[in-house]
């Protein structure tokens, strides 16, 4: 089922017909900066982008913000990202006490819990 706003014809219009990005730079959490502002001309997703990413802004957000699937804000990403008008940026994990990931016995203690609403 698709969304109201997912026009296939739309998506296929944005994306220039491309299925996939030209970089794997992005996942989920990749954060975005933008290195520019929109210039006149500019498609409106990607002025979109560049005014919202002003500050470090999640792949996951940018695509929810703009209403798309998040596979075809990564192929526009991708596009801002080739012309240097992005950077992206990785979430770093570190192995201190305080930034480690929970272990499988916490995890399995809040799953249980989730079920139990």
């Amino acid at each position: 089922m698709t969304r109201p706003d997912e026009n296939p014809d739309r998506l296929y219009t944005l994306t220039g017909g491309r299925s996939r990005p030209d970089s794997d730079a992005f996942d989920l959490v990749t954060l975005v900066v933008s290195e520019c502002d929109p210039a006149p001309g500019m498609q409106s997703e990607h002025a979109a982008i560049l005014d919202m990413c002003r500050r470090p802004t999640a792949v996951v957000e940018i695509a929810a913000e703009l209403r798309l699937p998040v596979g075809i804000a990564t192929i526009l990403l991708s596009d801002l990202l080739h012309a240097g008008k992005i950077t992206v940026r990785h979430p770093r994990y570190t192995t201190g006490a305080w930034n480690s990931l929970p272990d499988t016995t916490t995890l399995e203690k809040v799953l249980v819990g989730l079920r139990n609403l």
